[in-house]
C-alpha cells in the first residue's frame, strides 16, 4: 500500500516574506510545518542572501506553481562597485578590485538603459543549472569552471533609485530566468570598475506584491493559536493567473475536458493560455488551439 502523506489537506497560495540567511526550501518546510500542511511547494528559489516575496503553493495550488515560475519578477538590488566576486554576490571570494570612477547620475542612467530590453546572459557558475546531472554551484565549490551557453532574457525596466560613491541601488522588472548577480557584474564592468550584489529583495512575482506578504515570525505567532488560524492568509490558486483570459465552460464542456478532450467554445476571444471556470468557480488551465478549440492542460480536482 502507498503511504499517505501526513498533514492537513489545505489548498491555496501563501505569500511569504523570506528573510535573509535562509534558503527557499528551508522557508517552505518551516511554513509547511507551521500550517501542518500535507503538500507544499515554492515557485522559484531566492538565494539565502536575498529577502522578499516567495509565493508558497499548498495542496491543489501546486498545480499552478510552474506558471508562477514563468512569471515576470521585480527586485530592488544594491550593487557594490569596485569589487568583483566569484559568485557575483557578497558571499563569494573577492577576485578583483578596482578604483570606482567619479560617477554622474546621467552616465549611470545611460549605462542602465543599455541593459534594458532583450539581453543575453551567461548563467553564473553559482547557479542551480545542471551539467551532467550536477548543479553548477557544486562544481563551483570545487573550483571547477565549465562553459555555459548564453541565455536570452528581457529586462523590462531598470531604474536608478540611489547613487553613492561606491554603490548603486536599482529597481529591476525582468523576465523569468534573469540572473540578477550576472546583471550586477555586467553593469559594474560597463562602468569600468566591476561590481557585485550586496543586497537583494524580491518585490513582486507575477500578480503578487511584497506588500501582501507575511513574515515567518508573524506566521509562527498565528500558528501558535492553531494551524488553521493562518488559513485565512491563503489566496485561491486562481489568483496566480489573474492576468490570463477567463473562459466560462458549460457543464457538458467541463465533462469532456475532465476526460482530457479539447472542446470548441463559442466566441473565445483569446489565444494561448486561459483560465477555465464553471458556474461553481475555477476549473483549471486550458490552451486555445489553432483550430479554435480549447484543450485542457491542468484540471483542478483531478489527477490531470
Amino acid at each position: 500500500m502507498t503511504r499517505r502523506s501526513s498533514g492537513r489537506p489545505i489548498n491555496g497560495i501563501l505569500l511569504l516574506d523570506k528573510p535573509v540567511g535562509m534558503s527557499s526550501n528551508h522557508a517552505l518546510q518551516k511554513a509547511k510545518r507551521l500550517l501542518r500542511a500535507r503538500k507544499a511547494g515554492h515557485t522559484g528559489s531566492l538565494d539565502p542572501l536575498a529577502s522578499g516575496l516567495l509565493p508558497l503553493c499548498f495542496g491543489e495550488a501546486t498545480k499552478v506553481s510552474g506558471y508562477l515560475l514563468d512569471a515576470d519578477k521585480t527586485y530592488q538590488a544594491s550593487i557594490r562597485l569596485g569589487v568583483t566576486t566569484s559568485s557575483g554576490d557578497s558571499e563569494g571570494e573577492v577576485i578583483d578590485t578596482s578604483a570606482v570612477p567619479a560617477l554622474q547620475e546621467k552616465m549611470v542612467r545611460d549605462v542602465l538603459m543599455g541593459f534594458t530590453g532583450e539581453i543575453s546572459q551567461i548563467p553564473p557558475m553559482h547557479s542551480a543549472i545542471k551539467r551532467d546531472g550536477v548543479p553548477l554551484y557544486r562544481l563551483a565549490r570545487q573550483g571547477i569552471v565549465v562553459e555555459r551557453e548564453p541565455r536570452v532574457v528581457w529586462i523590462h525596466e531598470l531604474t536608478l533609485l540611489q547613487l553613492s560613491a561606491n554603490e548603486l541601488e536599482v529597481y529591476i522588472r525582468c523576465s523569468k530566468g534573469t540572473y540578477i548577480r550576472s546583471l550586477a557584474q555586467d553593469i559594474g564592468a560597463a562602468l569600468g570598475c566591476g561590481g557585485h550584489i550586496c543586497a537583494l529583495r524580491r518585490l513582486g512575482s507575477g500578480p503578487f506584491d511584497i506588500e501582501d506578504a507575511i513574515t515567518l515570525d508573524k506566521l509562527e505567532l498565528l500558528a501558535r493559536e492553531t494551524p488553521s488560524a493562518a488559513d485565512d492568509l491563503l489566496l485561491p490558486m486562481e489568483s496566480a493567473l489573474t492576468n490570463w483570459p477567463d473562459v466560462k465552460l458549460t457543464d457538458d464542456a467541463a465533462y469532456y475536458m475532465r476526460k482530457g478532450q479539447p472542446v470548441f467554445i463559442p466566441r473565445v476571444a483569446a489565444d494561448g493560455w486561459v483560465r477555465l471556470s464553471t458556474d461553481t468557480g475555477f476549473f483549471g488551465i486550458g490552451q486555445v488551439m489553432d483550430d479554435g478549440r480549447v484543450a485542457p492542460r491542468r484540471i483542478i480536482g483531478s489527477r490531470a
